[in-house]
């Protein structure tokens, strides 16, 4: 069986891919990227999205001109992410590179939208990552991040907190027979700055029109900035 890395405990690499694919539902960060409908070039980096989700998603949702560049540390997701462009006859408009947030193997800007889902929040050092997003950015190009976040609702806080650090890894535990990487992704999302907090850390980067939009009573989060 295949394994990847998942913070940093390995798991199935089909187990990862459910998850990745549950939460990616979502059509919200495809719609902020907004790639224009016509033939007018338009190219995007996704960034931590080896299979190719987001990627797969913009292209579709956009004209002929839309491109997409995905980057991955993991080379076994990118190899997935390779078949299924492969699959769908996109490998002409979807490349795969092997890279890391924080030092981006691709010129400076070249892109008109930087999308990275799920993933920021394991960067070691997230200032780094937000400078290599904001580099690789054409003038007008826009941030867009969707990640997990804290609960404001008031009454559900409490509850996910506790579903989250009891029943969570304990499901783990009965299903996968290990509750490490359960444990490490809620600790992730705990550890992973405030959506105000993070809002103040792509204004330092240099991003401006710095949002954020909470959904699902604050579970998950979609951050934006502009390189203007």
């Amino acid at each position: 069986m295949s394994e990847t890395h998942f913070g940093f405990a390995t798991v199935p690499l089909e187990e990862k891919q459910r998850r990745v694919d549950d939460v990616f539902r979502t059509v919200a960060l495809v719609t902020a990227v907004d790639p224009p409908k016509n033939d007018r070039p338009f190219e995007l980096i996704d960034v931590a999205g080896g299979t190719g989700d987001v990627a797969f998603r913009v292209v579709a949702a956009g004209g002929s001109g839309t491109r997409a560049t995905v980057v991955d540390v993991n080379e076994e997701m990118l190899a997935v992410g390779r078949e299924h462009a492969v699959e769908r006859a996109l490998e002409d408009v979807v490349s795969f590179t092997a890279g890391n947030a924080e030092d981006l193997p691709v010129a400076d800007r070249g892109y008109e939208a930087y999308s990275i889902a799920f993933g920021i929040r394991n960067v070691s050092r997230i200032e780094r990552a937000l400078a290599e997003a904001f580099r690789v950015l054409k003038l007008g190009g826009r941030f867009v991040c969707l990640e997990f976040s804290s609960v404001d609702v008031p009454g559900l806080d409490a509850l996910y907190e506790l579903y989250s650090f009891n029943l969570i890894p304990a499901l783990g535990r009965a299903v996968v027979g290990n509750a490490e990487p359960y444990r490490y992704l809620v600790e992730s999302i705990r550890r992973f700055p405030k959506p105000e907090a993070f809002a103040a850390m792509l204004r330092a980067a240099g991003f401006r029109r710095a949002s954020y939009r909470r959904m699902s009573g604050g579970i998950v989060a979609l951050h934006s900035g502009w390189r203007l």
